[in-house]
C-alpha cells in the first residue's frame, strides 16, 4: 500500500530525509519512530502528496505521488501533527463541510457522518461547539475527519501527543479498531509503550535516515535485545552472595550480561538464545537459593534505543 525507494528531501543545506526505502502492506499498523526532527513528518507529507521529493520515489497504492495526487487523495485521510480546527463551527457542522469538500453526494452525507461520528464516540458532541471540546476529543474529531471518504490508508503524525492517560487509551483502542476494519495505517508517534501494543511493524528514523524497518519481534533481534531473565533470591541462612552468583553467570557463553535491579539479577541472554533452563541448573550449581525465576518482556524503548544509539553521525 505504501512504497518508497530512494526517498530523498532537503531544506536548503538540511537533509530532512535522505535514500528512504520502505514498504507497507495492506493492513498494517505501522508505528513510525524518531526523535523531533528525524524526518517523520517530511515523509508522511511527501506521501500526502504536500511536498514532492528531491531524489527517489513514494508509491501510494500504485499510484506515484508526483503524478497521482488526485487518486491518492481519493483513498487516503492524512492527520497532521497540528490539527487546525474551524472552532465557530459545531461538530456536525464541520465534519458536513469536509463531507461536502470530499464530494460526497449530499443524500449520502448525514449517513456518512452519523458514522464517523459513532465510529470515534462522539455522537453525544454532534451539536458542540469545536471549540469547547478537550484537546483528546479534538484529536479524535480529528480522526473522525481523515475517515470521512472512507479511506484504504490513514497517516496519522503523532495522533496521541498531548493527551491524558484517559485519552490515550481511547485513541489507542479507537486506531486498532480500524486496524481490525482493514485499513492501513502509519502513525508516528514518541508514546513506544503504546506503538508496542497496537503496532503490526515498526520503522526506526533518525537524522533522516532509516535505521529499521519490520516486525516487532525482528526489531529485537536487530538490535540485539535478547530474552530477559528476572531473578530474586532467598537471603536464608547458607543462600550464595548475589555478587558471586552474577560473576559466574556473567562467564557462560549464553549469557550477554547480568546487572543488579531493585534487588534483584536480571539476567540477559545472548542475541538467539531463547531456552532458560540452563540458568536454573547454573544457579543451583552456584548454591543459590531461588526466590523467583520470571522471564521478562524485551521492551520497544530498548531496541530504540539500541538501534539509534551512535548509528547516525
Amino acid at each position: 500500500m505504501i512504497q518508497t525507494k530512494g526517498l530523498t528531501k532537503r531544506f536548503g543545506a538540511v537533509t530532512a530525509v535522505q535514500d528512504l526505502s520502505l514498504r507497507i502492506g495492506p493492513g498494517e499498523i505501522f508505528g513510525f519512530i524518531g526523535p523531533n526532527g528525524a524526518g517523520k513528518s517530511t515523509t508522511m507529507k511527501i506521501l500526502a502528496c504536500l511536498l514532492d521529493p528531491d531524489e527517489g520515489s513514494a508509491r501510494v497504492d500504485g499510484h506515484d505521488t508526483r503524478t497521482g495526487g488526485d487518486a491518492i487523495r481519493r483513498i487516503l485521510g492524512y492527520m497532521p501533527d497540528f490539527l487546525g480546527v474551524y472552532d465557530d463551527l459545531t461538530v456536525d457542522e464541520y465534519l458536513q463541510f469536509f463531507a461536502a469538500a470530499f464530494r460526497i453526494p449530499r443524500k449520502r452525507r448525514r449517513g456518512v457522518v452519523d458514522s464517523v461520528l459513532e465510529l470515534t464516540d462522539l455522537g453525544d458532541k454532534r451539536r458542540a461547539m469545536v471549540e469547547s471540546l478537550s484537546r483528546g476529543m479534538q484529536q479524535r474529531l480529528g480522526v473522525a475527519r481523515v475517515l470521512i471518504h472512507e479511506p484504504k490508508i490513514l497517516l496519522l503524525d503523532e495522533p496521541a501527543s498531548g493527551l491524558d492517560p484517559r485519552a490515550r487509551i481511547e485513541m489507542r483502542s479507537l486506531l486498532v479498531e480500524l486496524g481490525r476494519m482493514g485499513k492501513t495505517l502509519m502513525v508516528s508517534s514518541h508514546i513506544l509503550t503504546e506503538l508496542a501494543e497496537m503496532c503490526t511493524s515498526i520503522g526506526i528514523i533518525e537524522r533522516g535516515q532509516l535505521l529499521y524497518a519490520g516486525p516487532i519481534q525482528e526489531a529485537y533481534a536487530h538490535a540485539h535485545a535478547g530474552q530477559r531473565i528476572a531473578v530474586t533470591l532467598d537471603a536464608g541462612d547458607g543462600g550464595a552472595q548475589p555478587d558471586r552468583i552474577a560473576e559466574v553467570l556473567r562467564r557462560h557463553p549464553k549469557v550477554d550480561r547480568v546487572q543488579a535491579e531493585d534487588g534483584r539479577l536480571v539476567v540477559e541472554l545472548a542475541p538467539g538464545e531463547h531456552g532458560h533452563h540452563f540458568l536454573i541448573e547454573e544457579l543451583i550449581g552456584c548454591g543459590a537459593r531461588i526466590g523467583s525465576f520470571t522471564p521478562m518482556e524485551v521492551r520497544l524503548e530498548e531496541a530504540f534505543l539500541r538501534l539509534t544509539r551512535g548509528q547516525v553521525q
